[in-house]
């Protein structure tokens, strides 16, 4: 644990905790919050093949909308647990490394 508090730059073992509660929090609550998007969509596994790249499609656009949602929630839920520098900062990296740091700029 210590290397991780190091990497991230973490103080002390209860904001560990609270940064691992808000990681598990957004999880959930972002497929949860996308649901309705999803279902007004369309996007539903009934509407695609029963071929296996039918499936993996399903999956990979589900992914790849629910996302956004996780990337925003992530940073209100940080906000909300006190811990928003953290996840601000966190949030920018990230998404540097995916080639969208001009969002930043």
């Amino acid at each position: 644990m210590q290397k991780l508090k190091e990497r991230w730059g973490v103080t002390s073992n209860f904001q560990l905790t609270i940064i691992f509660i808000v990681f598990s929090i957004t999880g959930s609550s972002s497929v949860f919050v996308a649901k309705p998007f999803l279902n007004l969509i369309g996007l539903q596994q009934a509407n695609f093949p029963d071929a296996w790249w039918g499936t993996t499609m399903y999956w990979l656009l589900r992914i790849l909308i629910i996302f956004p949602f996780y990337q925003i929630l992530l940073v209100i839920y940080g906000w909300l647990f006190g811990q928003f520098k953290f996840f601000w900062a966190f949030e920018k990296k990230m998404l540097k490394r995916l080639g969208l740091g001009f969002l930043f700029n």
